[in-house]
Order: structure tokens, then C-alpha cells, then sequence
């Protein structure tokens, strides 16, 4: 690549998004894994009861946008492809917002299952909790490289983004159905 490609005012855009992105991958993680550890002290004022039943349906309306996202882009429908990919960002963006209040005001539950059913359950819940920490840059990337129409980066991106996703979403209801006898 030539110096005057490397200074091309796309790439200097490029660089601050991408920069941004890596920025917002580290943070977002490392925010939610702090609630897990932060005193809950004098936060019992606030029912915030209702939000993992919230998380849940969340969780399934992103599932299925995206799988509606992924039908129309394979049959060339890229208006509804489009509606439902940001349809998609903003109900996880939603989520994000009121699981980082959950977990900042509310109570942990802890899973009472026993036998195979828990280690269903953790392993469900570990490959899940990883998978979200690796999606967040998936995602950033793949709505960046779409909205700034470099398709050929957006497309081999969204290859590994799609199914992680979903896998996230869908895995999201899963620890929700088997976890809610236990909240109290």
C-alpha cells in the first residue's frame, strides 16, 4: 500500500472507528463483569424484578429479526435485511442498557438445579457469557463496515457475527427459562 493510500482521508476515518470499536470491546466486558462484584448496597428501593423476564423476550425478538435479517439478505432483500439488522442493534442495545442496571440493582440468583441438568446449565451459561464478551466487536464491526458500505468486509465479518449472535440470543432465553424458578 502505497503512502498515500495509508493517508487517505477513508482510512484516517477508518482508524478512529476501529479504535473506537476496540475501545468499546474492552469497556462494555469490563463493565458488566465489575456489577458481578459491586456491593448492592442500599439499591433494594428499586424493583428491578421485572427485567430478566424483559432480558428474555429481548433476547427472542433479537433472534428472530436476525434470523429475518439473514433470510432476506440470501433472497437480495436488503431494505428488510437492513430494518432488521438495526432492528436487531437496538434491541441488544436495550438489552445492554437494562442488564447493566439488573446486575448494578439487583440481586444475583444462582442456579439450584443439580445433576446433568446443571452442568446443561453452566455450560450453557459459560459458552454464552463468552460468546457475549466476543460478539461485542463482531457486531461493531459488522454494523460499521455495512453503514460506512464496505459490503466485502461487512459480508466476511457477518459470516462469523450471524451465528454467534444468534447463538448468544437464543442461549440468553435458555439460561433465563432454566434460571427463573430460582429468582426470588
Amino acid at each position: 500500500m502505497s503512502t498515500a493510500n495509508q493517508n487517505s482521508p477513508v482510512l484516517g476515518k477508518d482508524k478512529k472507528y476501529l479504535v473506537l470499536i476496540a475501545i468499546l470491546s474492552v469497556v462494555i466486558p469490563v463493565v458488566v463483569a465489575m456489577l458481578f462484584f459491586m456491593p448492592k448496597e442500599g439499591s433494594s428501593s428499586v424493583d428491578v424484578s421485572f427485567l430478566p423476564t424483559l432480558h428474555a423476550i429481548l433476547n427472542s425478538m433479537t433472534a428472530v429479526v436476525l434470523v429475518i435479517g439473514y433470510y432476506n439478505i440470501k433472497r437480495g432483500n436488503i431494505a428488510v435485511h437492513r430494518i432488521s439488522m438495526a432492528t436487531a442493534f437496538g434491541l441488544s442495545a436495550i438489552f445492554l442498557v437494562s442488564y447493566v442496571t439488573y446486575h448494578f440493582l439487583g440481586e444475583r440468583t444462582i442456579y439450584g438445579g443439580d445433576g446433568m441438568l446443571k452442568l446443561f446449565y453452566y455450560f450453557i451459561l459459560l459458552t454464552h457469557i463468552v460468546l457475549a464478551v466476543v460478539i461485542v466487536p463482531l457486531v461493531l464491526l459488522s454494523v460499521y463496515f455495512a453503514i460506512s458500505e464496505q459490503f466485502t468486509k461487512h459480508r466476511r465479518i457477518s459470516r462469523w457475527t450471524f451465528p454467534i449472535w444468534l447463538y448468544v440470543a437464543v442461549t440468553g432465553v435458555l439460561v433465563y427459562i432454566m434460571i427463573s424458578p430460582y429468582y426470588t
